[in-house]
């Protein structure tokens, strides 16, 4: 079973597309993240759902 850790993003309401898409670009290639999911609520905050796998390394016996 594969196995995710997340981190949320949340940007607020005068924050320019660019710039979002400038710091999720970062988080994708520096950090391994991937996008899981985005919401944009009513009062204009955006927040987004970043995951990227978790990799477990057997024990050696």
């Amino acid at each position: 079973m594969v196995e995710y850790e997340y981190r949320v993003l949340v940007f607020g309401r005068g924050t320019r597309r660019a710039d979002i898409r400038r710091a999720l670009t970062e988080q994708a290639e520096y950090g391994h993240w991937e996008l899981h999911r985005t919401r944009i609520y009513m009062g204009g905050t955006t927040r987004t759902w970043l995951r990227r796998k978790i990799i477990r390394v057997p024990r050696a016996s």
